[in-house]
């Protein structure tokens, strides 16, 4: 055995198989250049570095729960006025710096106008900067939720919930959450306030979130949490599905 293959053999005990895969290739290139040992190991370091944060982006979005990849460039700002008008806040939501200052985002419009197109491209943006992401709809995260509590597993559940960096809470509004509902969406949103991010969907305004949650204590509570330190955006215009068929 080699040298050269004692050192790659070690490598990989250290489980730096890139750095093993790429060495001679490194070394070749080093010596037709006439390189120091110090670019040597900058060259491999780099190869590793970038290889695992490639899995880092890869494993944040399996944990985002992402059926597609969507990017802002994608975003129609032609479609509707709002759409214009709203442009450099859509364009400083997909820059992630609400996410550092633990502010939420609430998207509000009627189906169609764009609400979890954009949602989907921030989630898309924030997995790749390798942050955790989790991407639910309002009434899924609450069937889990109660799923839980019925089998006494509601904590680890409510952690899941709790967790992410950023959670995406899309379409609140199309079903009535229940007293039990209500109570569980409190909860998750009470622990995310002001230390993790929300973005929420919805096609109702404020003033009706009393028909989702159990009474209009518990919609003005939840309203209060999300606006005290967050972006609201409105979207309007007719579907954009409408005009893609």
């Amino acid at each position: 055995m080699t040298d050269l293959d004692r050192l790659k053999e070690k490598l990989i005990d250290l489980r730096l198989k890139v750095m093993a895969h790429h060495l001679e290739a490194v070394l070749k290139e080093a010596n037709q250049k006439n390189r120091d040992s110090l670019f040597i190991l900058n060259q491999l370091a780099g190869l590793q570095l970038e290889h695992r944060w490639q899995n880092a982006i890869k494993l944040r979005f399996q944990q985002s729960k992402l059926n597609e990849k969507m990017t802002i460039d994608q975003f129609d700002f032609n479609h509707h006025k709002s759409r214009k008008d709203q442009k450099t806040q859509i364009l400083n939501l997909s820059n992630l710096d609400f996410i550092r200052e633990y502010k939420d985002v609430i998207l509000i419009g009627n189906p169609g106008t764009g609400k979890t197109f954009l949602a989907k491209c921030i989630a898309y943006a924030a997995c790749n900067a390798n942050i955790k992401v989790l991407f639910t709809t309002a009434i899924d995260m609450i069937n889990h939720l109660i799923a839980a509590e019925a089998d006494h597993s509601l904590l680890k559940k409510l952690h899941y919930y709790q967790s992410p960096a950023l959670l995406i809470c899309d379409e609140l509004g199309y079903l009535s959450l229940g007293r039990q509902g209500s109570h569980l969406f409190f909860q998750v949103i009470s622990a995310g306030h002001q230390v993790k991010s929300t973005l929420l969907t919805t096609n109702l305004p404020f003033a009706k979130w009393g028909n989702v949650f159990d009474s209009t204590t518990v919609a003005t509570t939840i309203a209060d949490r999300l606006v005290n330190n967050s972006e609201v955006l409105i979207l309007g215009g007719s579907s954009y599905r409408r005009k893609q068929k």
